[in-house]
């Protein structure tokens, strides 16, 4: 039996990453999985993945910016697998450094669109689909800048400390209903997005890594296993948490 054995779970951002990783994790942990992310073709490697290795997935292609598409993907996922009990929120990007005062508008609401507003409709459709099936479980990916903050990056900073707040207000609102909704903060994370600043100057990567509390990046299968307990009924009594996965970095 594993975590998650017999839900039916969705996860955004699948695509590659800690979202990829997640997903797989779900599948082997027993849940029916709903791949979903932007770029398509990815969806669909990483769900084929998961059913070459005995597990039930399929692809979404979705913009989870777009609040029809967010209702087409979890439309997919009833259609599919008849109930939904399980999301990992986790679409998003890292942007780049911008001094406060020179932030353009587009690229300040480009990121709130993506690290935000994604996570607000994601969730106000899941969870009328879950409440259907009697509950489930939320997990919304934030950061470790979504407690502190960093200079250079205030949209993903706001985003993040907004992807917590939706994650509190959430849990109390459907808390009598059987609904869980919780964060993981990831540290610095060995992703594609940070392999493309350590791959152009292996200075630039030891840098990155001395900054995280252990020495080294965070795995994104140690982000995903946070995400797949938190779903599972072994996390039953915690909702409204907001779980550094850091590897002691922020309470240094």
């Amino acid at each position: 039996m594993g975590l998650v054995d017999g839900k039916v779970a969705l996860v955004t951002g699948a695509g590659s990453g800690i979202g990829e990783h997640s997903a797989r994790l779900f599948a082997a942990e027993g849940a029916s999985v709903v791949v979903a992310d932007l770029n398509g073709d990815a969806a669909m490697s990483v769900a084929q993945a998961i059913v070459d290795l005995g597990g039930k997935a399929i692809g979404v292609q979705a913009d989870v910016t777009n609040e029809r598409q967010v209702i087409a993907m979890v439309t997919a996922t009833i259609k599919e697998f008849g109930r939904l009990d399980c999301a990992h929120n986790n679409a998003g990007i890292s942007g780049t450094m911008t001094a406060f005062t020179d932030l353009s508008l587009d690229d300040w609401n480009h990121m709130i669109a993506i690290n935000l507003t994604s996570v607000f409709l994601s969730m106000k459709h899941e969870i009328p689909a879950m409440l259907a099936s009697g509950g489930g479980a939320i997990v919304n990916t934030s950061s470790g800048a979504g407690v502190v903050g960093f200079a250079g990056l205030p949209h993903y900073v706001a985003a993040k400390h907004g992807v917590v707040g939706l994650t509190k207000t959430a849990a109390l609102e459907f808390a009598k209903s059987n609904i869980r909704v919780n964060a993981v903060l990831p540290g610095t994370t060995n992703t594609p997005m940070i392999q493309e600043f350590t791959n152009s100057n292996p200075d630039i990567g030891k840098m990155i890594a001395r900054s995280v509390g252990r020495g080294s990046l965070g795995q994104p299968e140690e982000i995903a296993q946070a995400a797949v307990w938190l779903c599972s009924d072994r996390a039953s009594f915690v909702s409204g948490d907001s779980m550094l996965v850091d590897g002691a970095t922020v309470c240094r």
